[in-house]
C-alpha cells in the first residue's frame, strides 16, 4: 500500500480502498453495457454454450473455436471479488483475439460464500482439464493464454502454473490477500491464514512461464501496488513479462483494451504465444 498506515485506517477506510464500484461513478452503467454486449456475442458467434466441466451449477464453459482448431487459445476467467458476476456478462471480450483468428474460453466457477478460496483456485485448475479434454472435440485445440480480470487477475496467476497454460495476462488484480481480511470483502471470503500465506501470489515463488501485468491508471491504489510489486517480484526471480499500465484506464474501462481487436492488451496477447 503506498504510503498508507492500514493499521490506522478507520474500517471505511479500508473499504474503500478495494471498493472498485464506488471508486468508478458509473461503474453500474459500464457493467450493463458490457453484459449487454456480450448477451448479443454469445447469440451471434458460433460456439458451445454451458459445456460443464464439474458438479457446480457454475461449472462451466462457454467455447467460441476458430476456424483453425490449432489456433491459440484466450481463455479468460471474469472478475467480481470471487463473489459476483458471470462468464456471460463477460463474453465479448472474446472479441479481440478473435478477430486475429484465435479461439477463446470463458469458465465459470462456483462463488463465496458457497466455494472458500481454496475451491475457487481447485476449480480453475479443474476446468483447465476438463479443456484440455474436450476442447479438441469442440474445435479448440491449440496453444492457451490464460486471462482474467480482478479477482480473475489474481486466478490468472494462481493457475499459470497449469501444464496447459503457455503464458498469461492478469489484469487489475488482487495478489496480497492479507490486506483483504480487513474489510467487507471477507464477510463472504473468511479468508484462512493458511490461504493468505497459500493463495497470494506474492508470497509464491514466480511461475517460469511469461505473465504480462496489466492496470488502469486511473485505478484504486492498491490495486496499482499489487501489480506493480508483483511484476517487480517476479523480475527479481527474472521471470519474463511486462508490465503494462494501460493510460487513463480505471478499474472497468480497461477491459476495453482487450475487447477491442486493436488494444493494447489484445496485441499484448497476441505477442505472448
Amino acid at each position: 500500500m503506498p504510503a498508507m498506515n492500514w493499521s490506522k485506517l478507520s474500517r471505511a477506510a479500508r473499504d474503500a480502498a478495494y471498493n472498485n464500484r464506488d471508486a468508478v461513478a458509473n461503474s453500474a452503467e459500464l457493467l450493463a453495457a458490457c453484459a449487454a454486449a456480450a448477451a448479443t456475442f454469445r447469440a451471434t458467434t458460433p460456439g458451445v454454450l454451458d459445456l460443464p466441466y464439474g458438479p457446480g451449477a457454475r461449472n462451466r464453459w462457454d467455447l467460441f473455436p476458430a476456424a483453425q482448431a490449432d489456433a491459440p487459445c484466450l481463455v479468460f476467467i471474469h472478475g467480481g471479488y470471487w463473489q459476483r458476476n458471470r462468464r456471460e456478462d463477460i463474453a465479448c471480450i472474446a472479441a479481440g483475439v478473435r478477430a486475429h483468428g484465435w479461439s477463446a474460453a470463458l469458465p465459470g466457477y462456483t462463488l463465496a460464500p458457497e466455494a472458500s478460496l481454496t475451491q475457487i483456485v481447485a476449480e480453475i485448475h479443474a476446468a483447465l482439464d476438463a479443456l484440455v479434454e474436450i476442447g479438441p472435440r469442440h474445435g479448440i485445440a491449440g496453444r492457451i493464454v490464460l486471462s482474467g480480470w480482478s479477482a480473475g487477475g489474481h486466478l490468472t496467476a494462481m493457475a499459470l502454473d497449469h501444464p496447459a497454460v503457455s503464458a498469461g495476462l492478469a489484469i487489475s488484480g488482487i495478489f496480497e490477500l492479507g490486506p483483504l481480511r480487513d474489510t467487507y470483502l471477507n464477510e463472504k471470503l473468511q479468508l484462512t491464514d493458511a490461504e493468505i500465506e497459500t493463495l497470494s501470489p506474492l508470497r509464491l515463488p514466480p511461475v517460469e512461464k511469461p505473465l504480462a501485468i496489466a492496470y488502469g491508471s486511473a485505478e484504486l491504489a492498491a490495486l496499482v501496488a499489487d501489480s506493480r510489486r508483483l511484476h517487480a517480484h517476479r523480475a527479481a526471480a527474472h521471470q519474463p513479462g511486462p508490465l503494462l499500465p494501460v493510460a487513463g484506464a480505471d478499474h472497468f474501462t480497461i477491459i476495453d483494451a482487450l475487447r477491442n481487436p486493436d488494444g493494447c492488451l489484445t496485441r499484448t496477447v497476441l505477442g505472448l504465444i
